[in-house]
């Protein structure tokens, strides 16, 4: 581990050691909910910033600047290694990735090859500057899920329902654990890119994997999640798990391997605790929407976080998911600097 970030109190938690105080930071912290960020992005379509270096610094600093958080995140989308390798795709505002020929066949998973270094040089030059840049602020890197991916791909855009996706998973299982198996190698593969280039913690973004029975999961989606957790154990990252809507999963999914769980704002964190097991981290789980309301509500109901985090074996604060769009920043301030004073140890 880089030495300037011996005493990271995000790195510290994450790792179920003491910490001066609890750590927090937000997922899509960097993004929509800045003015900043939106001056910076007005022209640039979604896939071009996050290939360009320059961009990709500047946005993934805007928050560690404003806010004080204890981590920064890399400012990526999770189609980005699949654009990468090639697959015809493009984020269109307002909407979410869509595929341009989505896939429902053999040959079509056969086109998903593993990714490189090479195809990603814009991410391996952005993390190197960013590590730099940061200095003694840890650097989060992610990629998405092989479930998650894999609905992108097979739906061809977001889907409400996941009809397609569990039409494959049901009706074509070799289909699917082959196009499991081929996302994993590529999941994998741009997580240790991001490892190798200077990042200091790893967060897997299962979004869609809500929709998926305990069951199911453990047949159809946690050989996959087990495999690319298993293939960082050799790193000295933190890992951290995160799906919105997994509540039922969270036993599930605390036996994939990952050192840190993430929760959305459905479940209490103690309750959390009960179900992900012993020597896991928690992170989470304010719920987004709660920063829109005043003040004295946000405050009550982080303190309350806060202290149900208090049974973790290592908490890490943050939202159930990601900033909404309309947050006030302000708001984001306040709060980062309400868990630093009120858990200062």
């Amino acid at each position: 581990m880089n030495p300037q970030l011996a005493d990271s109190a995000f790195l510290l938690a994450c790792r179920r050691r003491p910490v001066p105080y609890t750590p927090v930071w937000y997922m899509r912290q960097a993004g929509r909910s800045l003015p900043e960020y939106r001056k910076l992005r007005a022209g640039t379509a979604m896939l071009d910033a996050c290939a360009t270096p320059d961009l990709v610094v500047e946005i993934t600093l805007q928050p560690v600047r404003r806010y004080g958080v204890d981590a920064a995140i890399f400012f990526s989308d999770i189609v980005v290694p699949l654009k990468a390798i090639g697959v015809d795709l493009d984020i269109k505002p307002g909407v979410g990735p869509v595929v341009a020929e989505p896939i429902r066949d053999a040959a079509g998973a056969a086109r998903l090859r593993p990714i490189e270094p090479g195809d990603v040089p814009y991410v391996t030059e952005a993390v190197g500057a960013l590590v730099k840049e940061l200095d003694r602020v840890p650097l989060i890197g992610f990629a998405g899920a092989p479930f998650t991916l894999a609905s992108y791909l097979i739906e061809g855009g977001p889907s409400k329902n996941h009809d397609r996706t569990k039409a494959m998973m049901y009706g074509e299982p070799a289909l699917w654990h082959e196009l499991m198996d081929r996302l994993t190698t590529i999941t994998l593969g741009f997580l240790r890119i991001q490892a190798a280039a200077g990042a200091s913690a790893l967060q897997l973004f299962d979004s869609w994997v809500g929709a998926v029975a305990p069951n199911d999961y453990r047949t159809y989606v946690l050989p996959y999640t087990s495999r690319i957790f298993e293939g960082l154990a050799d790193l000295d990252v933190p890992r951290i798990h995160f799906g919105v809507g997994t509540g039922e999963l969270l036993g599930v999914m605390g036996e994939a391997g990952a050192d840190v769980v993430g929760v959305d704002w459905r479940v209490p964190l103690d309750e959390a605790a009960l179900r992900v097991g012993a020597g896991k981290a928690l992170q989470g789980n304010l719920d987004p929407a709660i920063l829109l309301a005043p003040w004295d509500v946000v405050a009550g109901r982080a303190t309350s976080v806060l202290e149900s985090g208090r049974v973790a074996e290592g908490h890490v604060f943050n939202l159930g998911h990601g900033v909404l769009p309309s947050t006030d920043p302000d708001q984001l301030a306040r709060l980062t600097d309400h868990v630093h004073t009120t858990t200062q140890r």
